[in-house]
């Protein structure tokens, strides 16, 4: 079976709040040294799938320059190999893309030239393994217009996924997008097996104005073509929000992670960076750490996820956090459950993330309420400061932005 793999990755995610600030969310690093496309790139070599499009649109620049030629994932082939499309303005005004499905259909003359049967679209923002073969095949033998892998979840989380109803044989007989309420468990994993000529059709013919695959494309194709289902009860993360996005690190610092990064048969490849061995002093103290290439630990560090070339300096603390690559932590400072981005430095005896005061972030109070404070991309957090609780520091900010060394819980600068 001759097969075509189209990544989405190019939705905005403000959900991320900062971490999203200057890169896609499928660019946001993950486990130290990855990036959450790095996950479903490896699926598809591991899967024996080479022929993989990747449709950006948001911030793109850093997904593009990780991605470059596809040569960590051997997507660097004359046929085939990997490809990023972009929008593209046109004499008939298309451009920037309104939704999913209008983004395949933007570029449905990729699709036709692509000389395959089937056309698997993913999502560049999950976390997973999944062998693509067997999900193919299943698609096949049930001869399906449009197959869909899903799994169970908790009725209390069904309003963030597309719902769906299976009938005996398989078949799907009702698509939901996030309802409020459902008697269904089974959520769709924003996965979708067409055959060629089916989603050409539809998205030119019946489906022509439709614009996302999960709100409108889906609910109808179940009514009018054959869409099966496809169980799969391995680990899937959808970090959509940011405390999802700490859920799942935090998860691969278990003793038996659910997510296995270390399994010699499936592989996650990445664009590695050379870096010396992670050093850690004499006077150090880790314990239940993650911690990657060129990272020097000086200081304590406590159940965090330590990227390529932090500095951990000696007398600091870090607890409970994910700090991004090339942050350095300053002499006698402490960071307790907080995010902190790339190129970030927290000045001497600095506290992020200090007190119990919970409430929650004044700008995004339905998206940073859980405790976590986060830190933008190339900020300079001053000596001396106190950042509270559920505080968000943007990207760039400097001693300057700073009018007090106290940032209450909940602020914004």
């Amino acid at each position: 079976m001759k097969v075509l793999a189209m990544i989405m990755a190019g939705g905005e995610s403000p959900a991320l709040s900062v971490l999203t600030a200057t890169r896609a969310e499928p660019a946001v690093p993950f486990a130290g040294k990855f990036r959450i496309i790095d996950f479903v790139l490896s699926n598809c070599v591991n899967s024996d799938i080479y022929n993989v499009a990747v449709l950006t649109q948001y911030e793109p620049r850093a997904l593009i320059e990780h991605i470059a030629l596809g040569k960590p994932w051997d997507l660097d082939r004359a046929a085939g190999g990997v490809r990023i499309l972009q929008p593209y303005p046109t004499k008939a005004g298309g451009g920037w893309q309104r939704g999913t499905a209008d983004a395949i259909r933007t570029n449905l003359d990729f699709v036709r030239e692509a000389n395959v049967s089937t056309v698997l679209i993913l999502a560049g923002d999950h976390f997973y393994k999944m062998d693509y073969r067997k999900l193919l095949e299943h698609h096949n033998q049930v001869d399906a217009d449009v197959t869909v892998p899903v799994r169970e979840v908790s009725p209390f989380d069904a309003y963030r996924f597309g719902m769906v109803k299976t009938e005996s044989d398989g078949r799907i007989s009702l698509f939901e997008e996030k309802p409020r309420r459902t008697r269904s468990t089974l959520a769709s994993m924003g996965i979708y097996a067409f055959k060629r000529d089916v989603l050409v059709n539809w998205l030119t013919k019946e489906g022509k104005d439709q614009v996302d695959f999960g709100r409108e494309v889906m609910p109808s194709l179940v009514r009018r073509r054959r869409v099966h289902a496809f169980s799969f009860d391995g680990y899937w993360a959808d970090i959509g929000t940011v405390q999802a996005y700490w859920e799942a690190n935090m998860a691969l610092l278990a003793e038996t992670p659910a997510l296995e990064l270390d399994d010699p048969r499936w592989v996650i490849h990445t664009r590695s960076e050379e870096r010396p061995p992670a050093w850690i002093g004499p006077d150090a103290n880790v314990d239940g750490n993650l911690l990657t290439d060129g990272c020097r630990i000086e200081g304590r560090v406590v159940r965090s996820v330590i990227s390529p070339g932090v500095v951990v300096s000696r007398g600091a603390l870090v607890r409970d956090s994910i700090i991004l690559t090339d942050t350095v932590i300053a002499e006698g400072a402490t960071v307790d459950r907080a995010i902190i981005d790339k190129r970030v430095v927290v000045g001497e005896n600095a506290q992020v993330g200090v007190g119990d005061d919970n409430t929650p972030n004044r700008r995004e109070p339905a998206r940073i309420n859980t405790g976590l404070t986060l830190i933008g991309k190339g900020s300079r957090i001053p000596a001396n400061a106190r950042i509270g609780r559920n505080c968000v520091i943007g990207v760039g900010r400097t001693p300057k932005d700073f009018a007090d060394l106290v940032v209450p819980s909940g602020e914004t600068i």
